[in-house]
């Protein structure tokens, strides 16, 4: 699981993946903690090149399906819906996906000019009239989950502490890499309290794709949280919020000293399987 919250709304999206191949997208509404569970995807969704609009009212998210008429792209959608607004064909998994300078304006992952120019919207899609769609900086369609999984978290206050060390291929084969000192990053919240994550294995097999924990320290540096094999953490207006085994958490800011167990499960999605689910007219125009 992994949620990305709007800037200026309480707001929030989940990505549910399971089994592997299929994906739910999920509407978080982060005042009253109620969810909006929306359409699936049959394929791959590359969470860390998604973004959401500032108030959250659009999704851009990069796909891939492996197969015709286009492999893998980049769209545009309204949540809790992933039904394209627009789309741009990508045709493999190197750069990708989007992130929203301002409610107006869009930044997009794709190769721009050459024999590869990427920037063309599919057939049947008009551009937005609403939004302006620029390149990613000169490199735009290059690396994988980076640029914009770092430029993100950067945005959203996540600091780089410790690069990690020791990166190798795993000699189990249970991962593509595995650090033996794990990289660091960390996001400071109210009172000095700090939300570390702990990057420990890349490329999971039968598992998340990013092996982490999570932990919250205080401002002397005592724990105060710890979360092994949690997949997604952040803070919400001096709560912690987390994925763990399948289930979304709160911890509320008065409670952080009781730790983990002090949490209370906002839902259990492990039980959730494919249902179709046709889009609202509202979620089919801009």
């Amino acid at each position: 699981m992994y949620a990305l919250l709007a800037r200026e709304a309480r707001t929030g999206v989940v990505f549910r993946r399971g089994p592997s191949r299929q994906v739910q997208l999920i509407r978080w509404d982060l005042r009253e903690d109620r969810f909006e569970h929306g359409q699936w995807f049959k394929g791959r969704i590359y969470e860390r090149r998604c973004d959401l609009s500032p108030s959250g009212r659009l999704l851009v998210y990069f796909a891939a399906t492996n197969r015709g008429p286009y492999g893998s792209w980049t769209a545009l959608s309204k949540p809790p819906f992933l039904t394209a607004l627009a789309l741009w064909p990508k045709g493999d998994a190197w750069g990708g996906g989007g992130v929203f300078e301002d409610e107006r304006t869009l930044l997009l992952n794709h190769r721009v000019g050459g024999a590869r120019d990427e920037t063309a919207l599919a057939p049947g899609f008009q551009p937005p009239q609403s939004l302006r769609v620029r390149p990613l900086g000169r490199d735009a369609g290059h690396g994988e989950d980076a640029p914009i999984d770092g430029a993100l978290r950067q945005r959203d206050g996540w600091r780089p502490l410790d690069p990690g060390e020791g990166i190798a291929r795993g000699p189990s084969r249970t991962a593509l890499y595995r650090f033996t000192r794990p990289q660091l990053t960390e996001k400071t919240g109210r009172d000095g309290r700090r939300l570390q994550a702990l990057l420990h294995t890349v490329g999971g097999r039968n598992t998340a794709w990013y092996g982490l924990d999570h932990r919250v320290l205080d401002h002397a540096g005592q724990w105060l949280v710890d979360l092994p094999g949690s997949d997604w953490a952040d803070w919400d207006d001096g709560d912690l919020v987390f994925a763990q085994d399948g289930c979304l958490y709160r911890l509320r800011e008065r409670d952080l000293a009781g730790g983990a167990g002090a949490a209370r499960l906002l839902h259990d999605f492990r039980s959730a399987r494919f249902a179709p689910l046709a889009p609202t007219a509202e979620a089919m125009t801009f």
